[in-house]
């Protein structure tokens, strides 16, 4: 996800193989965790480059067939820690308040092409990332979510098929936080 070509490849693979693209969901994220006065320059550039920089990559592509055909969903993947920080992430943390940027100005240049563009910001789901957090930490990541568990991807599929309905329509430029009240935001 961290190469344009090889992101262009592989939608000219899909377009070829099922048609163009109306919903795209980009979904990247890896973490190179440090603190920054420890970071080096290439865990900060893999973190930007995957994280962030994949959605140009991704979007690049398809946007100009969304705004001939006048649809387009757009349904970028962020993060609680993109909302409200985390130490030790400085990296991942501005790529994924970065993802909320993009969100907000792509959504502003396609709306009147009948694109939208919304992000999803997850909390402390279940997958394969979260789980290779230590056990200590781990709990006391789940201590602090009010509902008292971590999310299932499910959960986050499902803010997908709402934002890609065409019920959606007239939302674009949002970001649905989905992170079980771990962090409210307005």
């Amino acid at each position: 996800m961290g190469d344009a070509a090889a992101c262009a490849a592989g939608i000219e693979k899909v377009e070829a193989d099922l048609g163009p693209v109306e919903v795209l969901v980009n979904n990247a994220g890896i973490t190179r965790d440090a603190m920054l006065h420890k970071m080096t320059p290439e865990q900060w550039d893999d973190v930007i480059r995957v994280d962030l920089g994949s959605m140009f990559y991704m979007c690049r592509p398809v946007i100009e067939g969304m705004r001939s055909r006048g649809f387009g969903r757009i349904i970028n993947i962020s993060s609680i820690n993109g909302q409200k920080g985390q130490m030790g992430q400085t990296n991942y943390s501005a790529a994924k308040a970065g993802v909320i940027g993009f969100t907000k100005a792509l959504a502003q240049e396609g709306a009147r092409k009948g694109i939208t563009v919304n992000a999803i910001a997850p909390g402390y789901i279940d997958t394969d990332m979260v789980r290779h957090v230590p056990e200590k930490v781990l709990q006391s990541i789940i201590a602090q979510i009010p509902v008292g568990r971590l999310g299932m991807a499910e959960e986050i599929a499902r803010c997908a098929v709402f934002l890609a309905a065409d019920e959606a329509g007239f939302i674009t430029g949002a970001t649905l936080t989905a992170n079980g009240g771990q962090y409210i935001t307005g």
